[in-house]
C-alpha cells in the first residue's frame, strides 16, 4: 500500500472531475451510485444541505489520483432513506441523546439494493475499507454524531460489515426473479390457474381501454418525457397525504443529457397522448423501478406500466431480477416475493447501543420468519413452485 495516500472529505460531487469518479465504476456498481445521477440529484439541489441531505463523501487519494469513494450524506432527519428509524430516533430522545445529525451511505431518495464503496479496479477494497472505516469512525466522533448507517447494501458486503462490527437491520421489499423464462407465457405458468387469469385479464383490459403500451429507451427518449415524466411523479406524490417530493423538474431534465441510456420509460398513450407512465433505470441484468404517474384512472394502468411490461421487457432481453420500488404488498400477487433487504448501522452512544442492539439481534429472525411465512402463504404460486422461494430468505 502506497503511504501516499490522502482521505479528504468532499461536499459537493462537482468538485470531482467526472472521468475520476467513473474510472471506479464497474459493472457491478449500482447505477444509483454512478457519476451521472448522484450528480444530478446534487446540482438539481434535490440531495441539499437545504433539504437535510448535505453531500460528505469521504475520498481517497494516491498521488493525485482518486482511488475510492464512499457516497455518503449528513442527515438532519429520517425522510427519504425508506429504512424507517423514526422510532430509533424517539428513543434517543427518551434517553437524552441527540440522534440528529447521523451519517448515512445511499443513494438519496433510493430504496434500491447495491450500496457499497467505490474502488478503483487496480486497488484493493480490502486495504482501502478499514481506513476509511477509520476516517469515518473519527469524523463521526469528532462531531458527536450518534449513528452511521449504510442502507441498502450489496449482499456480497454483508460478511465484511458484521466482521466490522456493524449490527445489521433487516427489512424487506418486493422483487422479481427470473430463473431463465423462455418467454411470457412461461413466467405466467408459475402461477396458479386462478391468477393465471387474472394477470391475463388485467393486461387485456388496456386495449380495452384504448391504451396501448409503449417502452421509450436511449435516444427515443425525448426531453419533452422527462419533463413530462416530472408531471406524473408530483401528481403522485400529493395524491397521498405520507408520500414527500423530494425531486424537481430540474433532476429529471437533467437525466437526458448524460443518463438517458439508463432510463427506460414505459408508456400507456391514447391516440399519441400519454395518459400514465413508469420511470426505470437498467444497468445490464438488472432493472429498478423508480417512479410513475397518470394523468386519468384506468383501471390496472399501474399494474401494467409499472409490473408487467417492465417483465416482459426483462424476460426478453434476459434481465434477471427487477426491483420495482418500495411498498405495495399487492406486487406479491404479481409475481413478486418478499425478498429480505440489508442496512448495516453503527452506533456511537453507548445507551443506544445498550438499547437498540438487543433490539435488532431479537426482531432481525423473527423478520426473516415472517418473510418466508409471506412467500409460503401468499405469492399464488404453483404447490411445487413454493419451496424454491425459502432461498430469498437464506442468503
Amino acid at each position: 500500500m502506497s503511504t501516499r495516500l490522502k482521505l479528504r472529505w468532499c461536499h459537493d460531487i462537482r468538485e470531482i472531475p467526472a472521468a475520476s469518479w467513473k474510472a471506479l465504476e464497474t459493472e457491478r456498481t449500482s447505477p444509483f451510485l454512478e457519476y451521472e445521477w448522484l450528480h444530478s440529484l446534487e446540482s438539481s439541489g434535490s440531495a441539499s444541505r437545504k433539504t437535510g441531505w448535505m453531500p460528505c463523501h469521504l475520498l481517497v487519494e494516491s498521488e493525485g489520483q482518486l482511488i475510492a469513494a464512499a457516497p455518503l450524506y449528513l442527515k438532519s432527519h429520517s425522510q427519504g432513506e425508506f429504512v424507517f428509524d423514526q422510532e430509533w430516533a424517539s428513543v434517543a430522545s427518551q434517553l437524552g441523546e441527540r440522534y440528529y445529525p447521523k451519517l448515512i451511505g445511499m443513494a438519496p431518495f433510493t430504496p434500491a439494493t447495491g450500496y457499497r464503496i467505490l474502488v478503483h479496479p487496480e486497488h484493493s477494497e480490502a486495504e482501502l475499507w478499514p481506513l476509511m472505516l477509520m476516517a469515518i469512525d473519527h469524523f463521526c466522533q469528532e462531531n458527536d454524531i450518534s449513528v452511521f448507517s449504510l442502507l441498502y447494501v450489496d449482499l456480497d458486503w454483508r460478511s465484511q460489515l458484521e466482521a466490522d462490527g456493524f449490527i445489521p437491520r433487516i427489512t424487506h421489499n418486493y422483487q422479481w426473479h427470473n430463473p431463465g423464462y423462455s418467454s411470457y407465457e412461461d413466467f405466467l405458468s408459475q402461477f396458479n390457474a386462478n391468477q393465471r387469469r387474472n394477470i391475463k385479464r388485467e393486461r387485456a383490459a388496456m386495449e380495452k381501454s384504448g391504451l396501448q403500451l409503449n417502452i421509450y429507451t436511449g435516444d427515443n427518449i425525448s426531453p419533452r418525457l422527462l419533463s413530462l415524466m416530472y408531471d406524473f411523479y408530483s401528481n403522485t406524490c400529493a395524491q397521498f397525504w405520507n408520500w414527500s417530493k423530494y425531486l424537481n423538474r430540474r433532476f429529471f431534465e437533467s437525466l437526458h443529457s448524460h443518463y438517458r441510456d439508463r432510463v427506460v420509460l414505459v408508456a400507456g398513450e391514447r391516440a399519441g397522448d400519454v395518459v400514465g407512465m413508469s420511470f426505470c433505470i437498467r444497468k445490464g441484468e438488472r432493472l429498478f423501478g423508480r417512479y410513475w404517474g397518470c394523468r386519468e384512472e384506468v383501471k390496472f394502468l399501474h399494474f401494467n406500466v409499472c409490473y408487467y411490461e417492465p417483465i416482459a421487457l426483462a424476460i426478453q432481453e434476459g434481465i434477471r431480477n427487477f426491483d420495482p420500488g418500495a411498498g405495495g404488498s399487492h406486487k406479491i400477487r404479481r409475481g413478486f416475493p418478499a425478498t429480505p433487504v440489508y442496512s448495516y448501522h453503527r452506533f456511537y452512544h453507548p445507551r443506544l447501543q445498550q438499547v437498540l442492539i438487543p433490539y435488532l439481534n431479537r426482531v432481525n429472525p423473527l423478520m426473516l420468519a415472517e418473510l418466508e411465512n409471506v412467500n409460503q402463504n401468499e405469492v399464488p404460486f404453483r404447490e411445487d413452485i413454493l419451496p424454491s422461494l425459502s432461498t430469498l430468505t437464506n442468503r
